[in-house]
């Protein structure tokens, strides 16, 4: 399991951090994991990932009363806890982590695999440039991609605070590498992470 090749990223909403993610995948060669996930915990639980795409990195409830019992023993009258959905999500990372090279998006994931020898990496842009890739992105106004970049964010943040017990959300020293994903384009941060990461010893030669 030590010679596999995991990158985790956390990234600030409008930073380009799938995108980039994408980029890495091209030029590695490895899959990588973001809503695909929940559609795998999902499945832990005998439920789809519809059921859980309201949930992506919220701390929240969801309630299952509609749709019977399932094999935790819920009821129609009980609801399925955040800490139960992040349990069975946190099982599935580690076991991809553990079968073969990954990339994880988000969900906590460099958290979840603390004990693994991973690359985590924290993609950031300055808020000017994070609004014109949302406004671009969703075709609405800067006001409006503001606003959602910054409930974005937060509920990103709460989530994470929450399930690592701290207050670690970007911070630097949480991870081996940050990087402003403006400078260099995210191709060239991408390049640049692997580089990074290759010197470092986390990607091999």
């Amino acid at each position: 399991m030590d010679s596999h090749k995991i990158i985790t990223i956390g990234r600030q909403f409008g930073s380009g951090g799938k995108s980039i993610a994408n980029h890495l995948s091209e030029l590695l060669g490895i899959k990588v994991f973001d809503r695909e996930l929940l559609s795998k915990a999902g499945q832990e639980i005998g439920y789809g990932p519809e059921f859980f795409s309201d949930k992506d990195e919220k701390k929240s409830f969801l309630s299952l009363g509609i749709f019977g019992s399932n094999r935790f023993g819920k009821t129609t009258d009980n609801l399925l806890s955040d800490e139960e959905l992040f349990k069975v999500q946190s099982d599935v990372i580690r076991k991809i982590a553990s079968e073969g090279d990954a990339i994880f998006i988000g969900r906590a994931s460099d958290y979840v695999l603390r004990d693994m020898h991973t690359l985590d990496v924290f993609i950031s842009a300055p808020m000017e440039e994070r609004i014109r890739n949302v406004a671009g992105r969703l075709s609405i106004s800067g006001d409006e991609a503001e606003k959602l970049i910054r409930r974005k964010d937060k509920s990103r943040s709460d989530y994470y605070n929450f399930y690592t017990f701290g207050d670690n959300w970007g911070v630097a020293s949480n991870y081996d590498l940050c990087i402003d994903s403006s400078i260099l384009g995210f191709r060239g941060t991408a390049e640049f992470i692997i580089d990074f990461g290759r010197k470092c010893g986390y990607l091999g030669e």
